[in-house]
């Protein structure tokens, strides 16, 4: 809805014509409105703008890793204590226990001092935060003054319009849709994300652009709350080992366990993960072999890694990347995925013409490729692909702050769909690999070497 307003002219000038002379005629040209302060303006701006910059969501999370800290080493202070007062033999192993159980305070001491700056930090912020808004306010009203035409109220009254236009079209009965529901998904089609949900730094803050991130979608007994991160420690390329994390609280101070988990004892060799999109799925991490057109798999437990070849004409090594126009996402030839039914691996091949191609993983008594689909989406024109119930999506570069989900193909009934229009909200520009865990619905982004979540929402 648009609206016009016209003002004539003369509300805002007055021309004055003074009594003509013999030679010439002269006006005057009085403007009656007063002059709007634009450096005003501009300072409300930079004054709004440094308020987004002190208040973001890394202030939250720094408050959090520290109390999660505090209180993983709290009960483990209390632990050696006890073990201290039980076996003291007053001689050298009680002198060692009493060493630790010092080093331990030192530790808790100095995090309970920064917990506390931290804190005073915030509670100073807020403060500041307050009285800055307060002033936003007052300097937009003021400024609002100037406003004789009254377009901010018009929009404002506009925004109101339609909100409830939007509400009352919620609330209409909606007809069910002429085609089946995309997959066999017990939870309804997929309908938008939310997020970002978390946002973690790790133990690396910064320091490696390419990895990836999740849950194990079938986890091995005692193991459901664990997630693992690989990072490509080499080149952007190559890494030769998972970590591990016993709960999210875990990889948000970065205390893993067990550590790393080595595939190789170095990088590179047959066996190395080349490229970041990888996943877990039942105790085994799947990911593109070193130089092959192979997925690997390395079972965890066993320390043992098996292969399968992939169809004649797969590119690899770096000849079918994801990618936007500015750049391509080297070594994302092979991307591994899982969902409610198992693992996938999505790749591209000379006779596809660089089209997507979707084949299920099949890992039961022997690992083995199964049922293939593909697809009519150019592989380098998308930047990731993920699937939930069966059904691929795939994700394209809008700009810095905005990725789209634009592309579905069902594997149910092969209907393909180039218009979700369902969008990412970044915190960085590139997400460089989408892991999808069924476990909880969400989306597990890696993002220029930080670790960002989104919830999938169902209808």
């Amino acid at each position: 809805m648009k609206l016009y307003v016209i003002v004539p002219l003369c509300a805002l000038i007055t021309f004055t014509q003074q009594a003509p002379s013999r030679d010439k005629c002269v006006c005057e040209f009085t403007n009656s409105e007063r002059p709007f302060p634009h450096d005003k303006l501009s300072a409300a701006e930079d004054n709004a703008s440094r308020c987004n910059t002190n208040i973001n969501p890394q202030k939250t999370l720094e408050l959090e890793s520290l109390l999660l800290g505090l209180e993983r080493r709290l009960p483990r202070l209390q632990e050696d204590v006890s073990i201290l007062e039980r076996e003291d033999d007053g001689e050298l192993y009680g002198v060692i226990s009493l060493q630790v159980i010092e080093n331990e305070l030192l530790e808790i001491t100095q995090l309970m001092d920064k917990l506390n700056s931290t804190t005073l930090e915030h509670q100073h912020l807020t403060t500041n935060a307050t009285k800055q808004l307060e002033d936003l306010k007052a300097e937009m009203d003021e400024l609002e003054t100037f406003d004789t035409m009254q377009v901010v109220k018009r929009q404002r009254e506009n925004q109101l319009l339609k909100s409830n236009l939007t509400k009352c079209r919620d609330k209409r009965p909606t007809t069910q849709p002429s085609q089946p529901p995309h997959g066999n998904c017990p939870r309804g089609q997929f309908r938008n994300i939310t997020g970002p949900r978390k946002f973690i730094e790790g133990e690396y803050p910064g320091s490696y652009k390419y990895g990836a991130w999740g849950r194990d979608p079938k986890p091995e007994a005692g193991k459901e709350s664990w997630y693992w991160l690989v990072m490509m420690t080499s080149s952007d390329r190559y890494a030769h080992y998972v970590r591990l994390y016993s709960s999210l609280s875990a990889l948000i101070v970065g205390q893993s366990t067990p550590g790393n988990v080595e595939i190789s004892p170095s990088n590179p060799t047959d066996n190395t993960i080349q490229g970041p999109n990888v996943v877990m799925y039942r105790g085994a991490l799947y990911y593109n072999c070193y130089n092959q057109d192979e997925v690997c798999r390395f079972n965890l437990t066993s320390k043992t890694v098996t292969n399968i070849k992939l169809p004649k004409g797969t590119r690899y090594n770096s000849k079918g990347n994801f990618c936007h126009l500015e750049e391509c996402y080297p070594f994302t030839d092979l991307d591994l995925a899982t969902d409610e039914s198992g693992i996938w691996v999505i790749y591209t091949t000379n006779q596809d013409f660089g089209n997507l191609v979707l084949s299920k993983l099949e890992d039961d008594e022997q690992f083995r490729l199964g049922q293939t689909w593909h697809t009519s989406v150019y592989k380098q024109g998308v930047t990731n692909t993920f699937m939930v119930c069966g059904v691929l999506y795939a994700t394209r570069f809008i700009d810095k702050e905005t990725e789209e989900i634009f592309y579905s193909f069902d594997t149910t009934t092969g209907v393909e769909r180039f218009n979700l229009g369902i969008f990412i909200r970044k915190m960085y520009p590139n997400i460089l690999s989408l892991n999808y865990s069924p476990v909880d619905q969400i989306l597990h982004a890696y993002c220029d070497s930080y670790m960002v979540s989104y919830k999938v929402l169902f209808s």
